[in-house]
This record gives C-alpha cells, structure tokens and sequence, in this order.
C-alpha cells in the first residue's frame, strides 16, 4: 500500500496574551499619537482647546466596536478574524470586500509608516550634532533604500515564525511606553509660562495671545472622527486567531487590554503635550508647518531627552510595522483558505509555520506605497482610505453581532463574551449608529475638501477599491461552484483551526 502523504503544515499557535496585546497595541500607536492630535488643529480649525474632549467623545465607538470584534472573536478564533466574522456571520461577499478594502488601505500605511520613519533617524542625528548624517537620511535615495530595508526587515520577522515576532515586539512595545512616558512626565512638569520662556529664549518670539473659539458641534465631531483612527489597529488582534493559544479567551482579553491601555495613553500623551504647549501656538503653528510631540517639547528639555523622545517616535513607527504585516497576511492566507483568492496564498512554510507568501505579497503591495509616496510626493491618501475602509470595517462587525444568531445560531451560541442578548444588541446598535456618524462626517468632509482631480479623494477610490473586491470575490466563488463546491455550507462553518 502507497504511503499516506504528510498533510500540509497548519499555522501554528504559539501567540500568548502577551504577544496578542502587543500586535493590537503596536499597531495603534505610531504616528497618531505623535502627530495626529496636533495636526488635528490644521485640519479642523476651530477646535482650539476642544481637542482631548473630542479624544474622550471618539473613544466611545471605538470601545463598542472593540466589545463587538471581542464577542465575534471569542465564537471565530480563526485567522483572518474580521473576514470570518463577517462571512459567518452576516454575509461573505460583504465580509470580503470589506477586508479588501481594510488590507487595500493597511498595506498602502504600511509603506507610508515605513517611508515617515526615516526622518525620525534625521532628526536624532541632528540633535546629536551630526549634520552630515543628517543631511544623508534626507536624501531620496537613502530614504527609500533605509525604508524598503526597515519594511522587509519586518516581513523576514514575521516570516521566521510568531515566536520570533513576539520576542521582537513585546520588548520595543515596552521600550515605546517608557521613552513616550517622559513625554508624559515632562508635559506635566512645564506648564505654559516655561514654554513662553523658552520660546523667546530661542526664537526670540512671544507666545500669541488668543481667545478660545466658541465651540462648534460640527467641528468637534469632525476632530473626533479624526481621532478615531487613532484606535483603526486593535482589529490586528482579530487577525491572529488562528496562532492564539486558548484563542477563545485570549483573544478577547487581549482586544479589550489593547484598547484601554492605547486609549489611556494616548490620552495621558495629548495632555501632558497640551498643558505645557499653549494650543494656541499648536494652532498658529499648524497652518505652516508639520508639528510633532517631540519637536514642541524640544523647546523645553536638553538635547539629550529630545533624543530619548524621538526615539521612543521612531519605535513607536516601527512597531507598527511586523503588527500590520501580520494583520494583513492573515487575512490574504484566511480569503485563500476559503476559496475566494488563489490557494496557493495559503501555504504555509513547513518550518517556521507561516504564511509566506501572504507575507512577500503584503510586502510587495507595501514596497509599491513605498516608491509611490517617494515618487507622488504625498503619501496621506493612503492613509484616508484606511481611516474609511476601518470605520467601514467597524460597523460591519456591529451589523454581524446583530445579525449572528439568524444568520448562524449554532457559532452565536458559542460567544462567551457579553452572553446576555440584550447587552449584545445594545452595544452593537450603539456602535453602528455612532459609526455611521462618523462614517458620514468622514466621507462628507473628504467629498466637500478642495484637493483637485476625483482620485485625490479618498472616498471615490475607496469605493473603486471596493468594487475590485467585489469582482474578485465573484470570480473566485463562480470557480468554487463549477468545481463543485457547496459554497453555502462552505460559509456556514469556520475554517479549519
């Protein structure tokens, strides 16, 4: 009798909470939390001294949505999560071209984190008094080729299995909280007056007097649908289902932990810059010029902490992007698994137990953001269309706990997460109508902005995207049909884990 052949390697679960909490907190706290909450006084003029209200305000859906993704995670624990869910548990062709759209804008932020780090680096060596690396990291070509170095340098840790990937992202998650903690400490320790004294010290200019703004309801919706991307990682999490020990328990624990402990941060981080940084300086200085927490603070502490804060920017940059990396191969490897995209994306590597080529494709799409931000000169538009596709995302896992114990009784009965009905419905209501309303203060205000042609819009291009995975899911499933394939028992059950 012929030998049985091996089956095929499986992902591996090796992912403890530890490692889970990393891949949801590393992925939220990279540029948001050093930039967008500054900036937003650009973008949103008249938020004057509205902004942590408008921080506390966008927290709230973002909770809902994290208690949404935990229910769905703790009935789903596969990889792949907001795909499975989706597919499970409301639809599969709305479940696909939704975290289409999701791995369309994360891999394009992929490349614009890895191609915005490099300037950290500059500014370290300026700071350190060496102009000429310094002015080396500015060049185009040292920045791309440190960048794709930086990005693929990520993929080779994800691609040498989770182990790996959890002892290099635990460590620099601690190293981000304590360099971004002397943020905090410092931030509490100026006040207003040190900051206008340092000022005139330096540039010779007196701090601007100005009267706080009435504050507007459109407004401060607007900066706190802004703010909400601030929290677009946790769903990483999710993704990793399918390499969680216990995933059942550890995967909701782990959503719940990332989200308070970003959002406590993040708000301890925006405070502490706002009360030693008037925001009326934030706000005049905003209009001309890119402000980040470490160049305001700058003003007040020695060369040598403004390289510790930098620092712990660059990392936080950093960290972003194996987490990423992981979240948007495994959803490839999960659409894959199911049918609906090439099966050869979900091999496995039969050492290190990952999906490999997931992996390179995620790094291929990310190089291409990369040399497209290089080369375009504005690398923002990717970024948009991530903010759209996440809050997209977000309600759809809303609409699915809604939706779940109709459309699939026997996975609703599995949650352990919030198992009173009524409490699920409440939180999932919630959630979606908040997300709505953000979802539609978003789009208005990117379809009413004056930026040129349609395709510097990130609506229209967002929704070109969805049309794509719209065509690509219909192909795949017609090609499942013909082979046979009873594609309705096929998305009544959850792949193999």
């Amino acid at each position: 009798m012929p030998a049985t052949p091996p089956s095929p390697p499986g992902l591996s679960r090796q992912l403890g909470r530890m490692g889970l909490a990393a891949t949801g907190i590393c992925s939220m706290m990279g540029a948001g939390i050093n930039v967008v909450p500054f900036m937003l006084q650009r973008n949103v003029p008249g938020i004057g001294p509205n902004v942590l209200p408008a921080y506390l305000f966008a927290a709230v859906p973002a909770a809902l949505a994290a208690f949404a993704y935990a229910i769905l995670a703790s009935a789903m624990p596969r990889a792949g999560g907001s795909y499975v869910y989706a597919s499970r548990g409301l639809h599969p062709l709305v479940g696909f071209v939704a975290s289409f759209s999701q791995w369309f804008g994360l891999s394009i932020a992929i490349g614009v984190i890895a191609y915005l780090l490099v300037p950290f680096f500059r500014d370290i060596a300026a700071a350190l008094g060496l102009p000429g690396i310094a002015s080396a990291l500015d060049g185009g070509a040292v920045r791309v080729t440190i960048a794709l170095a930086f990005l693929w340098g990520s993929v080779a840790v994800n691609l040498l299995g989770v182990r790996l990937y959890e002892r290099v992202l635990v460590p620099m998650m601690f190293a981000m909280f304590a360099l971004g903690a002397i943020v905090i400490v410092a931030g509490f320790m100026f006040d207003a007056s040190d900051f206008a004294a340092a000022l005139r010290a330096r540039e010779g200019v007196t701090l601007p007097q100005v009267d706080a703004p009435p504050l507007r309801f459109g407004a401060f919706l607007s900066a706190s649908a802004v703010l909400f991307s601030s929290f677009i990682g946790f769903d990483s999490i999710a993704q990793a289902g399918g390499e969680a020990r216990d995933p059942a328990r550890t995967l909701p624990t782990a959503i719940l932990t990332a989200v308070i402990t970003v959002a406590s941060f993040y708000f301890l981080f925006a405070a502490a810059v706002y009360h030693a940084v008037p925001w009326s300086f934030i706000a005049e200085r905003a209009e001309t010029q890119d402000l980040t927490a470490p160049g305001m603070l700058g003003y007040l502490l020695s060369p040598g902490w403004t390289v510790l804060i930098v620092a712990g920017a660059a990392i936080a940059l950093a960290n972003d992007l194996p987490a990423m990396l992981l979240a948007v191969s495994r959803l490839m490897f999960a659409w894959a698994e199911d049918g609906v995209f090439p099966r050869s994306v979900a091999r496995v590597h039969r050492r290190w137990r990952t999906p490999h080529l997931a992996l390179a494709w995620s790094g291929v799409v990310a190089t291409f953001s990369v040399l497209g931000g290089h080369f375009a000169g504005d690398f923002f538009l990717g970024v948009d269309i991530l903010v759209t596709s996440m809050l997209f995302n977000f309600l759809v896992m809303c609409l699915t706990v809604l939706a779940l114990p109709a459309r699939n009784p026997e996975l609703a009965g599995a949650v352990t997460v919030l198992r009173d009905r009524r409490l699920q419905r409440g939180v999932a209501a919630a959630g979606a109508a908040l997300l709505t309303l953000f979802l539609a203060v978003h789009v208005i205000k990117d379809l009413g902005s004056d930026v040129g042609p349609w395709y510097f819009h990130s609506t229209p291009v967002w929704v070109l995207v969805m049309v794509s995975g719209a065509a690509v899911y219909a192909r795949e499933v017609a090609a499942l049909r013909r082979s046979g394939t009873d594609t309705r028992a096929l998305f009544a059950t959850l792949p193999p884990g």
